[in-house]
């Protein structure tokens, strides 16, 4: 599970933890649902929708210590597998095109506290159940995001039992025979609210509550097994950050939620530091170094143009080793908030990461000892 916040290369870092996974003879899979979809194109695929796709193994395999490894994609359509999950629950397909087809069902399904994070989780379940993958990597949303995500199945459930969905389903009757069991207030009440919200919702609310009753049950159990499933030792939490002071603070919010949930947390990664490479030279130095160079030699440049260069140069590596401390010092903040865990570095690089030949790249940095 990678989790951070957005920016961080939380993106990057699931596809080249997925792709070295695979590199070593593992059949993987990456699942994303981070809305900036850059994940088709760092794995050479045009696009990613809802459903399996594999990398082409030739670039899966190409230069690999295995040659066996297999690596596949998706990015999840949340709708989609919400109602996935609501397929599964329901008496009989009938039922299933009623729940889906009704109007208050699609409000529900889009704007339920923690839903489309359950579908999510839900279908984590689904391929973790499917026995098929010796590793599954989740690129979660950004983390204010990914704080639903992990709250998702008790928000659901709670949801579910709320006082709200409660009444309705009293004045229900809980027998499928309509409104006619409210009795005088319950009459009263919507025949008040109809006023407001029209007769034909009503009747779609009423339809809504006789069918999705029978699925109630299903959901909270599937929520329940999804949030064990995240506290089981074989899943791990990789907090993804970089040393940015916004950054380290949301990754720290986070860390505290992860512990607090008593979920299984691996450790950091933390992208685009900025390399300390101090010098002793001073200005003096680095002019003459600059004289012996011939391509500095060719250009004639005056003694005075020269020092000046190398001021500017002098200046800007100060302003580089400034940024270097203050990252070591924002590592340092999360190496403190959980000593004993795992902490990898990938330094700032010169190019962005957007094919596979630079997710292999990054496995100097995410698998060194």
């Amino acid at each position: 599970m990678c989790v951070g916040s957005g920016g961080v290369g939380k993106t990057t870092t699931a596809a080249a933890l997925a792709l070295a996974s695979a590199r070593r003879g593992k059949r993987t899979l990456v699942l994303t649902i981070d809305p900036a979809k850059r994940l088709a194109n760092s794995l050479g695929l045009a696009a990613l929708g809802h459903h399996v796709q594999e990398v082409p193994r030739e670039l899966v395999r190409r230069g690999a210590p295995s040659d066996r490894g297999e690596l596949h994609a998706m990015m999840l359509d949340q709708k989609a597998a919400f109602d996935e999950v609501v397929a599964k629950h329901a008496k009989d397909p009938a039922a299933v095109q009623r729940v889906l087809a009704n109007p208050i069902y699609a409000q529900i399904s889009g704007s339920l506290a923690g839903a489309q994070e359950y579908a999510a989780m839900a279908k984590l379940h689904d391929f973790d159940a499917t026995g098929q993958w010796d590793l599954i990597v989740v690129d979660t949303p950004p983390t204010a995001h990914a704080l639903d995500f992990l709250d998702a199945p008790r928000k659901l459930s709670e949801a579910i039992d709320s006082p709200a969905i409660e009444w309705f389903r009293k004045l229900q009757g809980g027998s499928g025979s309509g409104w006619s069991l409210v009795g005088k207030t319950g009459a009263f009440v919507l025949k008040r609210l109809a006023k407001f919200v029209g007769s034909q919702f009503i009747d779609d609310l009423g339809v809504f509550f006789t069918e999705f009753n029978d699925i109630l049950g299903g959901f909270k159990t599937r929520a329940e097994e999804t949030f064990a499933l995240l506290r089981q030792p074989r899943v791990g939490f990789v907090l993804v950050a970089s040393p940015e002071p916004m950054a380290v603070r949301e990754a720290l919010f986070f860390h505290e939620r992860l512990i607090t949930a008593k979920m299984p947390f691996v450790g950091f990664v933390v992208n685009k530091i900025h390399p300390a490479l101090p010098i002793r030279a001073d200005v003096t130095a680095i002019a003459s170094a600059l004289a012996a160079q011939p391509q500095v030699a060719a250009l004639g440049l005056s003694g005075t143009t020269r020092t000046m260069a190398a001021q500017a140069l002098f200046t800007s590596h100060g302003e580089l080793e400034t940024l270097a401390e203050a990252d070591r010092m924002a590592i340092t903040k999360l190496r403190e908030a959980s000593p004993g865990a795992l902490l990898v570095g990938v330094p700032l690089l010169r190019d962005d990461v957007h094919d596979v030949d630079r997710l292999v790249g990054l496995e100097r940095y995410l698998l060194a000892s």
